[in-house]
């Protein structure tokens, strides 16, 4: 009895600590990616789609042998995965591109700009309902992103890039991409096969960044100097990238979007620790402070979050519900229309 009591208590405080922990290797991977695509950067090539092509290679590579070997027939018409590799592509290419004019501490803290863009998405699209509580915590969070906007305006030199407001429009756009994708990644993943959603954006992503990249980017690979550095920061950053779509699925199948996105949090902090002691640039205190009203916006609005899938999925399963039991009740009916008839 007791070693039974000892293995459920056991039980409990994994399945608590599991996605803690594997929020917190995520919110690494992401802070690693952070760093890979900044240093790619500063070393001087100006190459976010070549950046991201290794990632979708390797996804498409990996999750595509599987389902091959697998041979799985797709769940979800692949025009729909196709829009959610060019969505994914375009975010990934203006992030990746704004560390050419931004900091690394900016580009990370305004990536949560992507809690905005899913709020409006999934109520427009997905008929999610939010209460004043998190619009209110979606507010603190824009209001400590428009601190860092301000800090950019205001910075010179290195410690905020050489175009430090246009760095940040890239990221607010491609934080509105990045949230396109991670709505449709998230309701395919928690109603179809996570193998599938993988492989597929990294196919369509690998397609599309092999359209693009002879159209955008041609010249400033050609005038690369490939370096032992480079060539690990390339490495490095497909190695993050990989493991960030591999175990986001995972987190968000188990916990939803609520721990996935407070976990996110903590990659800011690595961001500012990288800043500090790898870059030796400067910190603006107004980060401090936009960091600390982003950390409490999304705290209000994680606490009363709604799953933007569960509702609309727990109303159409009752609607099944009820037209399944009006069949049988017809059926019923009918079975004792005819056995009055023969009768």
């Amino acid at each position: 009895m007791d070693n039974s009591n000892w293995w459920r208590n056991y039980e409990g405080i994994l399945k608590t600590f599991y996605p803690l922990f594997l929020g917190q290797v995520v919110s690494f991977v992401m802070a690693l990616m952070s760093f890979t695509s900044s240093l790619v950067a500063n070393l001087g090539a100006n190459t976010p789609l070549s950046l991201s092509f290794f990632s979708y290679t390797a996804l498409a590579l990996v999750y595509g042998g599987t389902m091959i070997y697998r041979r799985q027939k797709l769940q979800v018409p692949w025009y729909w995965y196709a829009l959610l590799g060019l969505a994914d592509v375009q975010g990934n290419f203006l992030v990746n591109k704004a560390y050419q004019y931004s900091s690394i501490t900016s580009v990370t803290i305004l990536d949560c700009w992507t809690i905005a863009w899913v709020i409006i998405l999934t109520w427009l699209f997905l008929g999610t309902r939010y209460s004043p509580w998190q619009f209110f915590g979606a507010a603190v969070c824009l209001a400590g992103l428009g601190l860092v906007l301000l800090s950019d305006a205001k910075a010179h030199g290195g410690s905020g890039g050489s175009k430090p407001l246009l760095g940040d429009v890239f990221v607010i756009i491609g934080t509105f991409f990045f949230s396109m994708s991670n709505v449709g990644e998230e309701f395919c993943v928690k109603k179809k096969d996570r193998i599938e959603v993988v492989s597929m954006i990294g196919l369509f992503g690998l397609l599309v960044t092999i359209i693009e990249i002879p159209i955008m980017e041609r010249k400033s690979l050609e005038s690369v100097k490939w370096s032992p550095e480079l060539i690990l920061a390339f490495c490095g950053y497909a190695v993050a990238s990989f493991m960030f779509y591999t175990f986001v699925p995972f987190l968000l199948k188990m916990s939803g979007s609520t721990l996935f996105n407070l976990s996110l949090l903590t990659s800011d902090v690595w961001a500012v620790v990288i800043r500090t002691f790898f870059y030796k640039q400067k910190v603006e205190w107004l980060y401090f402070v936009a960091f600390a009203l982003v950390v409490t916006g999304l705290i209000i609005y994680s606490k009363t979050e709604k799953d933007p899938v569960s509702a609309p999925a727990i109303e159409e399963a009752n609607a099944d519900d009820q037209r399944y039991q009006l069949l049988n009740e017809d059926e019923e009916q009918a079975d004792h229309r005819h056995d009055a008839t023969v009768s």
